[in-house]
């Protein structure tokens, strides 16, 4: 499914997003344009930053008459983000919107004809490679769906065939090497699968005993696909460099890279062939395997097909016909896809078929009489995997759904798997989603788990981490903020109370030293706690902490997250601290450059004022806010219906909220409606407050040009009890599905809970782990270093001299000590590293001549290198990088 699209089952609204700043293209996303499951939509300031119009000449954009209409719009849309991404101030709006509307259209693509388009538009299509980046993302994406797929599949057919898995799926890691990483995931996946199945036995088979390594092979090739496509997509075209060699050996790397795909997807073919094979003499009842292989011999493809295929693909990769390749490659994983879905359909037959018979009641399944000799010799039925019970259930409960129990037909069952299990498909996520949540739910897993909703941080998740914290302390501390820090355990009479409804889901610790503890839900109300017990009234501080949430996480929610806190307590200027707090969550958000966000805004005396209107009594205020909350997740209908059977409102007084909630728009044109005469909100003293505290707040918010990301929002309710002013929340509005980003206001009372005096304050709270989502889909090196020493002798003092000379320059430098040159190559590109210092063992010596006295200087972002002499070498690295010695 596109990233961040929202979908339904009747109509497309997945949106994907190019342009943004915090915006990427990703292989599901391209998937979900070339399938049209989802539109483009082009971010507002992209588009902004191109010309309305320029001089131009004719060109044509064309593609091979081959191509599919989804390999076509694949190639479209990226082109369309090359445009976006690397287009200056000779790119118009003409082509971009000619684009957009063609991947937007119903009749898709049909040809532009003659175009006018400016140089730098022509330079970016002729050097985007778009048809072999947009076919290589739906490669990757096809492939790492067939990468779990297919262990999926492979388990029903061992239980359909009584396979023995005992050896197979027990390989072990000597350290010798010869048993990768992956095959041993493999199996450990294909364990959790199967664990408790009564169906497995002593049946061998290569295409059994090859499982692991094959589908290894797979998840190997899968992932260094993945990791080269996804810098394609989002690369910018260097338009100064128009026909030179490294666009073209760009286009080289990219079908290298997937050149292997093509032998493993041959493999994953043939195993799976035989596998069916096995599958269809596993069938138990003649008439139903008579019919069935009669169906799989005629529409699944046969290994000649797939060797033919992959001979065509050699002769276009020997050729260099690079377009021609990667079609014939996505042909041969289309093929080799289908294959894998018939195994399914033949194991599934195998598994179930005599219940399938049992269901039809003696009727005839494609024209064959049901075989009423098998129907009298009912046994009690096997015991599935747990793994494998759930996918076989879920199969039968779609059938259920699409009323196959009044009519069972195997042309039916086969119809309705082939497409259930379409990876182009609309359902497929669903059955894919399954199988990630059987596998991680680690079942008999070798390997450790981690609890749901919290994760470990690599070096390349560290890298995004340090960045964004050092950004928002930056912007925390230029606001005046002093650091703050409080216990990650509070205790208990502390947090309850202070959070409404939400105070279920506070983490409380068992009762170990005569106190009732808990894990700190949020840094609000300790740092209110605090400014309490140290008798403080006044300071303006930040906090980035861990805090946790007794949740069942869903997909982007944590249980353990950071939040990153900047509050203002004490007397001030009205509205000043609110001004402020608002200006600060827009100043961080543009910095961190994650993409188009906005910012709701409401106050809770106006919500209280419109629940009184409404009629809702005051002791329901803060839980029908709490229901109002929901509004960003739920629709109206389903609010409604909590508040009337849940939380007992009448009917009309629901109906009464929900005309006002559905308010929302620009906050100085929203304010004059609701300050205009005759509205209800004048009646109220303490709405006419909140009024005149956001006629403040927005006019002070214009002058400073802030109020541009600002939308007034009447269904903005914020379920924590302890607000009294001033709500807000920011929302992502890119493609990366996160919600609410930021959220705070105005909370006058917390202080005063907790000691004898009332303390005005207010704050914003950023959620980063959403942030660090958005950002993590940004290109962002793991490390700093500046320039790898890489020594090719084995000579560690002497590569330490000459280290130590960089680092006393004051450069980020690293030093790697090996014969082999590639070994410091592939080094320098894992870890991004720009500059590369290649030094022989000779140089290193002491006798060496002063004529020797030489480095090797790579430049990878130029793809250059040079001679440099020993001795000038720092030097030179400080004068290209602009560094200055210290």
């Amino acid at each position: 499914m596109a990233d961040g699209g929202e979908t339904t089952t009747t109509t497309t609204t997945a949106v994907v997003t190019l342009g943004g700043k915090g915006s990427s293209l990703s292989p599901s996303s391209l998937h979900a344009v070339s399938a049209g499951i989802a539109r483009v939509r082009v971010d507002s300031s992209a588009r902004d930053r191109l010309a309305s119009s320029l001089p131009a000449a004719d060109f044509q954009i064309s593609f091979p008459p081959y191509f599919t209409a989804a390999e076509t719009r694949a190639s479209l849309a990226v082109l369309l983000n090359k445009l976006l991404v690397s287009g200056g101030p000779g790119t118009g709006t003409a082509l971009v919107d000619l684009i957009t509307d063609s991947l937007n259209s119903a009749e898709g693509y049909t040809g532009f004809g003659n175009l006018a388009v400016t140089n730098e538009e022509v330079s970016i299509s002729e050097k985007a490679h778009s048809s072999l980046y947009g076919i290589s993302a739906l490669l990757d994406h096809l492939s790492t769906a067939l990468s779990t797929t297919v262990d999926a599949v492979a388990a029903l057919s061992c239980e359909a065939i009584k396979a023995d898995v005992a050896a197979v799926f027990n390989p072990t890691d000597s350290g010798d090497g010869f048993v990768s990483k992956d095959e041993i995931g493999v199996a450990s996946d294909m364990k959790v699968l199967l664990n408790g199945s009564k169906l497995l036995g002593k049946v061998d088979n290569e295409a059994i005993s090859s499982i692991p390594k094959v589908h290894a092979t797979l998840r190997t090739v899968v992932k260094s696909v993945h990791s080269k496509v996804r810098m394609y997509l989002n690369s910018s075209v260097r338009i100064q460099k128009t026909g030179s060699t490294a666009d073209g050996a760009a286009a080289d790397d990219v079908v290298n890279v997937l050149w292997p795909l093509a032998d493993v997807l041959l493999r994953i073919g043939e195993s799976s062939l035989g596998r069916a094979k096995m599958d269809l003499d596993a069938i138990a009842a003649d008439a139903l395997k008579s019919s069935l292989t009669g169906m799989f011999e005629k529409e699944c493809a046969r290994m000649d097909d797939l060797e033919n295929e992959k001979k065509v693909l050699c002769d276009a990769y020997i050729g260099r016909e690079l377009e021609k390749f990667v079609h014939e490659l996505y042909v041969l994983c289309g093929c080799v896809w289908k294959t894998v879905v018939w195994e399914a359909i033949t194991a599934f037959v195998a598994l179930e078929g005599s219940e399938l018979l049992e269901k039809g009641k003696h009727e005839e399944i494609n024209g064959v009489q049901a075989d009423k000799k098998s129907e009298k010799k009912k046994k009690k039925k096997a015991v599935l995997g747990r793994g494998t019970a759930v996918l076989v259930q879920l199969i039968k409960d779609r059938f259920q759904r699409n009323g196959s129990d009044e009519s069972v037909s195997l042309e039916k069952l086969v119809k309705d798997l082939l497409l259930f299990l379409d990876a182009r498909g609309p359902e497929f996520d669903h059955f894919l989603n399954k199988v990630k949540d059987i596998v991680d739910s680690n079942e008999s897993r070798r390997l450790p788990k981690l609890p749901k909703g919290t994760r470990d941080f690599g070096k390349e998740q560290m890298a995004v981490r340090e960045k964004a914290f050092s950004i928002i302390k930056e912007v925390f501390k230029k606001h005046g903020a002093t650091a703050l820090d409080t216990p990650v355990v509070e205790l208990n009479e502390t947090l309850m109370g202070k959070y409404g409804e939400d105070s279920k889901l506070i983490y409380n610790l068992a009762d170990q030293g005569g106190e009732r503890c808990s894990l700190r839900y949020d840094l609000t109300v300790p740092f209110a706690r605090y400014m309490a017990m140290n008798g403080l009234t006044s300071l303006k501080r930040y906090q980035i902490a861990k805090v946790y949430r007794r949740d069942n996480p869903s997909k982007g929610r944590h249980r353990e997250f950071y939040q990153c806190d900047f509050d203002i307590a004490g007397q001030n200027v009205r509205m000043g601290p609110d001004f402020e707090v608002i200006e600060v969550l827009v100043e961080l958000l543009d910095k961190l450059n994650i993409g188009d966000y906005e910012i709701k805004l409401n106050h809770r005396k106006l919500l209280d004022g419109m629940l009184k209107i409404c009629g809702v009594p005051p002791e329901k205020f803060r839980t029908i806010c709490s229901s109002i909350d929901k509004l960003d997740k739920q629709s109206f209908d389903q609010i409604r219906k909590e508040m009337v059977e849940e939380k007992g409102l009448t009917a009309e007084v629901a109906d009464r909220i929900g005309n006002f909630v559905k308010e929302r728009g620009p906050p100085l044109e929203l304010l004059a409606k609701l300050q205009d005469k005759g509205s209800k909100f004048l009646e109220n003293e303490g709405s006419v407050h909140a009024l005149d505290d956001l006629k403040i707040l927005f006019n002070t918010l214009e002058k400073s040009k802030s109020i541009n990301r600002i939308v007034f929002d009447l269904s903005l309710a914020r379920g924590l009890d302890y607000y009294t002013g001033v709500i807000y929340e920011a929302v992502f509005k890119g493609a990366t599905q996160v919600g609410t980003i930021a959220a705070g206001g105005r909370y006058d009372d917390l202080i005063g809970k907790f000691g004898t005096k009332q303390v005005p304050a207010v704050g914003v709270s950023l959620g980063i782990e959403r942030v660090f989502a958005i950002m993590e889909n940004q290109i962002i090196r793991p490390t700093e270093t500046q320039v790898l020493i890489g020594s090719l002798g084995d000579d560690l003092p002497s590569t330490a001299e000459l280290v130590k000379e960089f680092w006393e320059a004051g450069l980020k430098a690293e030093f790697l000590i090996d014969k082999r040159v590639r070994k410091h190559i592939d080094y320098a590109k894992e870890y991004r590293i720009p500059w590369l210092v290649l030094v022989g063992e000779r140089e290193l010596s002491e006798e060496r001549e002063p004529s020797e006295d030489v480095v090797k200087l790579k430049d990878f972002e130029n793809a250059k290198e040079e001679v440099v002499g020993r001795s000038a070498i720092v030097q030179k690295l400080l004068n290209r990088l602009g560094a200055v010695r210290t």
